[in-house]
């Protein structure tokens, strides 16, 4: 069916190392930053919508990445690559600025410099493997980019526990702080500035893109310097986007809104039911919380990157919803059981449910659509897959302030809760995606 070459297990893990910075950026913005908020005098009504900078960004930055680099080409540095190498410089840059946010109003600025960079990075990936892979090896390109979210997540998330440590260990002094934050934010921070371009640059040196065909070129240089090409292009392939996708912003949107519950809520969840902690009543404990909800979240990372490839195997025998819509119930139980578990060591067994659903949720979705949609419109295309996911969540980090605050008491514990039965009713919408073309993948020549 395509030209394109035969990749090796290596040269698809080159290709996707980048994908590691972007994600421990990501895993920062999960734990890091609502701790931060709260340590700069965040109330917890305010905390969702301080982290709307996300949704936001993604919203607009990623389908104009998307469709700008659709429309790229250049000998020297190929169609994804230099938008890679942009939003790379920009995270690292802002991470390393982050820890030194002064006010409560810093820190949500540089959220929104940080969330441009790292969309800017992350839309173009998911269309460089749609470019680069035939249909064979799509499930093991979007899986790696699983298995390196779950490891770039998880280092991220560990550092919070990790760092806090080793500072203790060297200083002898339990909060040590430089500034208005505790000094393991700096290391967390400036690791992932290193980690963010280093990886980038490694995935560059070793990816060549393949040219496009002479008159897919033409077409190219035809449509060059038409400033708002990017956006007619949008809205046209909305208008233009194939049912599949419809059915699969139906699931996105309670599966997202319920993730950014449980981003926003975890480690203050841990603080309450295990510590019985806030960071007004015992800023100790509540700082020993927020490191353990690092190693939480490490572990469901850590899940993540050991299911990612066997997935795989799943989704070429099975229609890849039934395997998406299995990992989402396990998610849902984990974050049910979640807010009651009062022993730290039981957390682990409680998350480990929603590493296997986000291991899924990193690959598994884009193979239910990947094959409904046209190959010149790869790059917008999952752009506005990207905008299905932010979508939600800016409706979220609107609306669920008022939620918390009026119908789950103020309770961070109740938010994963409800988060768990979004995720319930998300799976069902999974089951209900019906394709045009035949999702189920052969496995004669596997």
């Amino acid at each position: 069916m395509s030209n394109k070459p035969k990749l090796s297990f290596w040269q698809i893990l080159n290709m996707n190392v980048g994908f590691f910075g972007i994600q421990y950026s990501f895993g920062l913005q999960q734990s890091a930053v609502t701790p931060i908020y709260d340590f700069l005098g965040a109330s917890p009504d305010q905390i969702p919508i301080l982290h709307l900078a996300g949704p936001v960004t993604g919203l607009l930055v990623q389908p104009i990445i998307g469709a700008m680099s659709d429309k790229t080409w250049s000998p020297k540095f190929g169609r994804r690559k230099p938008y890679f190498l942009v939003g790379a410089i920009l995270c690292s840059l802002t991470l390393l600025a982050f820890p030194f946010s002064s006010s409560l109003w810093m820190a949500a600025g540089l959220l929104w410099i940080l969330d441009a960079g790292n969309n800017t990075a992350m839309e173009p990936y998911r269309a460089l493997i749609a470019d680069q892979l035939d249909t064979e090896q799509q499930p093991m390109g979007f899986q790696m980019q699983s298995f390196f979210t779950g490891l770039g997540q998880t280092l991220s998330n560990v550092s919070l526990f990790i760092f806090p440590l080793i500072i203790v260990y060297i200083t002898g002094v339990e909060d040590h702080s430089t500034g208005s934050l505790p000094t393991w934010v700096y290391a967390s921070f400036f690791l992932g500035a290193f980690c963010s371009i280093a990886s980038i640059l490694w995935s560059i040196s070793h990816t060549n893109e393949i040219p496009p065909a002479p008159e897919e070129l033409a077409k190219l240089k035809s449509e060059k310097g038409n400033t708002f090409g990017p956006i007619i292009e949008i809205f046209s392939a909305i208008k233009d986007m194939p049912k599949v996708m419809w059915q699969l912003a139906l699931v996105y949107l309670f599966q997202w809104y319920a993730l950014f519950c449980y981003w926003q809520n975890s480690s203050k969840s841990i603080a309450l039911s295990v510590w019985d902690a806030t960071p007004e009543s015992n800023k100790l404990a509540y700082g020993e919380a927020v490191s353990w909800s690092g190693l939480v979240n490490g572990w469901y990372n850590i899940v993540t990157f050991l299911v990612a490839f066997a997935l795989v195997g799943f989704a070429k025998k099975y229609q890849p919803k039934y395997v998406h819509a299995f990992c989402l119930i396990l998610a849902a139980v984990g974050f049910l059981a979640f807010p009651y578990i009062a022993n730290k060591y039981l957390l682990f067994f409680a998350i480990t449910g929603f590493g296997i659903g986000w291991a899924s949720m990193m690959g598994i979705p884009y193979l239910m659509v990947v094959s409904d949609i046209p190959k010149e419109r790869y790059g917008v295309y999952m752009g506005i897959i990207n905008m299905m996911i932010v979508i939600p969540m800016i409706f979220q980090t609107l609306t669920f302030g008022f939620v918390l605050k009026n119908f789950l008491g103020n309770d961070p514990r109740n938010a994963i809760t409800f988060a768990g039965v979004l995720l319930v009713i998300a799976c069902i919408c999974t089951l209900m995606i019906k394709s045009d073309k035949t999702t189920k993948m052969s496995v004669e020549n596997s």
